[in-house]
């Protein structure tokens, strides 16, 4: 196993939508044993701890929540997002999935850099393709793929020179999808992979076939894990919680894959809310697949007692 530099990046940021509790989630994670489960595995890593968001004023807004403090902590992510790149594997320790605004345009940043494509795998009940102009709730958790892919209507926000391309993204896990968000999806090249077609297929099909492309281009691979992937009954520390998400093994294969093809270059870890949680099981479950994609393997796992 090659080891790595894991950097612990704690963003514990609630402001993508109105349920708050997620900015509970770094300490979560770091309480739940993340470094030391990754240390035992043979890697080095480090916390930097919490990212606070760029200075902001806030202001009422007839539809969106949190506009200018999702905006602050865009520009603070990226920022730091692309200065951990250069020193390692960056693990984001959310915080709601807003905190991708940032983390996946800072990684995008750095890959222009290297001269490298970026590529975006996004484990999730929803696609998060809204913008500020087509969300219905004014919750900025549900538009991360909308803005790095280059949609319209993030006025206010760091601006993407290069969009990431749609070819570039796989999204796998959905089962809930809004109308407007379906519509927009059908009309792009974005791999997106529902739990029917999971049912059908298996998950580890469409992901093998992600990965390969990501291979053949020599690409990076920032991976963004949301809580609601899984299913509430085996992760209800979420507060966008949709039945029939993936199981653990589904969960574990999918980061053993990711481990098996040495491709992941960071990893977001999101949606987190410990005030919603069942004696930390979520976290600790959280842990272990992120465990498994730096390498630990089914005879390594540890034994829970909830």
């Amino acid at each position: 196993m090659t080891q790595q530099h894991c950097i612990l990046v704690g963003a514990p940021m609630d402001s993508g939508k109105r349920r708050k509790g997620c900015l509970m989630g770094p300490d979560a994670y770091r309480t739940a044993g993340l470094a030391e489960a990754l240390r035992d595995l043979g890697h080095e890593v480090s916390d930097r701890g919490n990212v606070a968001p760029a200075p902001f004023t806030a202001k009422e807004h007839p539809k969106l929540v949190a506009l200018e403090e999702t905006i602050a902590w865009t520009e603070a992510l990226a920022d730091a997002a692309e200065a951990t790149m250069k020193d390692g594997l960056p693990i984001f320790m959310g915080g709601d999935h807003a905190l991708a605004l940032g983390t996946v345009l800072g990684v995008m940043r750095h890959a222009q850099a290297v001269e490298r494509p970026q590529f975006v795998l996004w484990l999730d009940a929803h696609s998060d393709f809204h913008t500020p102009h087509t969300t219905d709730s004014g919750n900025l958790h549900g538009t991360p793929l909308g803005y790095v892919t280059g949609r319209e209507g993030f006025d206010g926000f760091p601006v993407i020179d290069l969009p990431l391309p749609q070819e570039n993204v796989a999204i796998i896990g959905l089962r809930s999808v809004d109308a407007a968000e379906r519509a927009a999806l059908q009309d792009t090249s974005i791999v997106h992979v529902d739990m029917r077609e999971i049912d059908e297929s298996g998950i580890a099909r469409p992901l093998a076939a992600f990965l390969d492309k990501v291979a053949a281009a020599n690409g990076l691979l920032h991976v963004s894990l949301d809580v609601d992937f899984l299913d509430p009954s085996v992760a209800p520390a979420v507060g966008t919680t949709v039945p029939g998400g993936a199981t653990v093994r589904e969960g574990h294969l999918v980061m053993e894959m990711l481990h098996d093809s040495g491709l992941m270059t960071s990893l977001d870890l999101v949606e987190l809310n410990p005030f919603l949680d069942e004696r930390g099981r979520t976290a600790s479950l959280m842990v272990d697949l992120a465990a498994s994609a730096l390498g630990r393997r089914v005879f390594d796992r540890p034994t829970r007692a909830f």
